[in-house]
């Protein structure tokens, strides 16, 4: 049967051979999200018409066009031909393929339905991409008026200001307080650009490495979950990348505790991942998941009651689905309402500040022209 593949993002060319120099190369050109999605999107649809899964990889092979993947893909197909199975070979590239793709591909090889787990693993990184740039597109407005009512300041104080230093000499003792302020923000700046760039790029660096630092890391995860205004937002994203890898996870036979295990890989904040472990200690325990999701400060209430729910119903992954579902929309419904507020405010700001620094050009400029009237 003639099987139509269409071609991988970024054209065809030749395929790669492995060579000594790949493992560094690698490093430094990491597989996109994009070309994983491609790699599951077409498996999914040449194990559907009944090719083996040596045949599929070999025919996916000769349509990637990123010298990484085609040697991701090459060493699959030696394991395979090898006699290992599907999800040890994916297991060997974990920089390409999560706990979570991994054990839901082992847990199909015997079921005979490896093809709609890869769709449903398709679909999750639909999701995630979708919710990334819902949060992207939320927050680039409000962050370029910020940047840009910045540069309008410092245009102005650098090369405004400076013209009129000169003039408002002559009534120095009759400015307003902005306009001193403002007039002795530009001589400084002038004077001492050289060494405030210095100081900031070494206040930068210094954050920038104290962020890197494992107490850094702990201490910016834990202002995401307690910070007003933003900790919803944040507990809800990680709500909705945990309870949908869990979800999936159980409802392709996938145990509990492997489960969890995938959940604390996808959710990047350590406080979030402890807590996961304080539910795998729950279960573990002899305690039902949802006892683990109530001992906590920061879950919603409705997580631990539809949980009970269906657990007594047999129901869970079914129920965490909708609450992914659920937290998923109050997420996108709560990024909306904040950009929407976020533009008249930054506006506003922006609006006061123009207002500030007009204000402080415009009423010595009457005073002198009163004084030589």
């Amino acid at each position: 049967m003639a099987i139509n593949i269409k071609k991988a993002p970024q054209g065809e060319v030749a395929g790669a051979s492995k060579s000594n120099w790949f493992a560094d190369w690698q490093q430094a050109h990491a597989i996109t999200s994009k070309e994983r999605k491609f790699f599951t999107e077409q498996m999914a649809l040449l194990l559907e018409t009944g090719t083996s899964i040596q045949a599929s990889l070999q025919a996916l092979k000769r349509q990637l066009s990123n010298p990484a993947m085609i040697i991701v893909v090459e060493e699959m197909i030696g394991d395979i031909e090898q006699g290992r199975q599907f999800s040890s070979a994916l297991a060997k590239h974990p920089h390409v393929f999560s706990s979570t793709y991994i054990n839901l591909i082992a847990a199909s090889e015997d079921g005979g339905f490896m093809h709609q787990v890869l769709e449903q693993l398709l679909a999750l990184d639909d999701k995630r991409e979708e919710l990334r740039q819902t949060v992207s597109s939320a927050l680039s407005y409000p962050i370029f008026l910020l940047f840009f009512a910045f540069a309008v300041v410092i245009f102005v104080l650098v090369v405004v200001f400076p013209k009129f230093a000169d003039l408002f000499e002559q009534i120095q003792d009759q400015l307003p307080i902005t306009t001193v302020v403002l007039m002795e923000t530009s001589e400084a700046i002038q004077r001492h650009w050289v060494g405030g760039l210095i100081g900031l790029g070494g206040i930068s660096i210094a954050f920038v490495y104290w962020a890197n630092t494992e107490r850094g890391k702990y201490r910016l995860d834990w202002l995401k979950l307690h910070t007003p205004g933003i900790r919803n937002i944040f507990i809800q994203m990680y709500l909705v990348q945990s309870l949908r890898v869990l979800s999936l996870s159980l409802s392709n036979g996938v145990g509990m505790m492997e489960s969890l295990k995938a959940c604390k890989h996808v959710v990047a904040n350590r406080l979030f991942r402890d807590f996961i472990a304080h539910v795998e200690e729950q279960v573990e325990s002899g305690n039902g998941v949802a006892i683990g999701f109530s001992d906590t400060g920061f879950i919603p209430p409705i997580v631990e009651q539809m949980m009970h729910t269906g657990e007594e119903t047999g129901n869970l992954p079914k129920v965490l689905s909708r609450l992914s579902d659920y937290f998923e929309n109050e997420l996108s419904s709560r990024l909306k309402t904040l950009s929407r507020l976020a533009e008249p405010v930054m506006l506003l700001v922006m609006g006061g500040v123009v207002g500030v620094i007009v204000s402080s050009l415009i009423l010595p400029i009457f005073k002198l022209s009163r004084a030589v009237g």
